[in-house]
């Protein structure tokens, strides 16, 4: 066989594996959007859409990992092509995750049906909606192949901390003022959690894509502001 035409098929099968990725990470995107949506019209319809969507996610993941392992064993590459294939095998399984996490949410849709306080499933949405920009910068960064956007990403996780934070502490005071909301707020916090996870996995991509372009690993700590493991709140004297 021809020694161009081996390089050819060599660099479409690479080709081939940065499009699933692209691929995976667009359905990523549109199952936090789907579990958001289910989440503000309290739909169990939707909500039953992105579980059965997840399916596509897991198949997606698998046929990565099959294509990767491939291409290591019959190539046995070098260099930016082994960091490539590499690359590929951990953002598909956290891109599963991600995944995951939007299922989960979407299942919680039934219990949270009963929360009164709107703007409190608002904020969940807000962060969804950071992480989702977050991961859509994350995958251009990817296709570009951009260390600078991939950074920048990097840096943004504080913000869906922040908000997590925030929320956390309020979902707490509202269960101590009325313990009638209780199962619903634990299931916001449950979903909050959910999102503030994902957050964490996109910044896992962002270090990857790194990774994959400069070739070092990043050496700065991993900006984080989640402070809800030492939060603690009491009743006032007046209770």
């Amino acid at each position: 066989m021809p020694k161009d035409h081996t390089v050819s098929a060599y660099d479409k099968e690479l080709e081939n594996l940065r499009s699933s990725i692209a691929r995976m990470g667009g359905l990523a995107e549109a199952q936090i959007a789907g579990a958001v949506d289910a989440l503000f019209k309290r739909s169990s319809d939707r909500s039953a859409q992105v579980v059965a969507a997840d399916k596509s996610l897991d198949s997606l993941e698998l046929s990565i990992e099959k294509d990767a392992i491939s291409l290591l064993a019959r190539r046995q590459p070098m260099a930016s092509d082994l960091r490539e294939i590499v690359s590929a095998l951990k953002m598909s399984s956290i891109l599963e995750r991600i995944g995951d996490y939007s299922k989960n949410i979407a299942k919680r849709v039934g219990a949270i049906s009963d929360a009164q306080n709107f703007r409190v499933v608002r904020t969940v949405g807000d962060m969804a909606h950071l992480v989702q920009k977050m991961l859509k910068d994350v995958l251009d960064a990817y296709i570009d192949q951009d260390e600078v956007k991939a950074l920048d990403v990097w840096e943004r996780d504080t913000a869906v901390d922040e908000l997590y934070n925030s929320l956390f502490r309020e979902l707490l005071t509202y269960m101590m003022e009325d313990p009638r909301s209780i199962t619903p707020c634990t299931h916001l916090l449950f979903a909050a959690k959910n999102v503030e996870r994902m957050g964490d996995h996109v910044t896992n991509l962002a270090e990857i894509v790194y990774y994959l372009v400069k070739g070092d690993l990043l050496e700065d700590t991993r900006p984080k502001s989640d402070s809800t493991s030492y939060t603690v709140l009491r009743p006032s004297d007046d209770d």
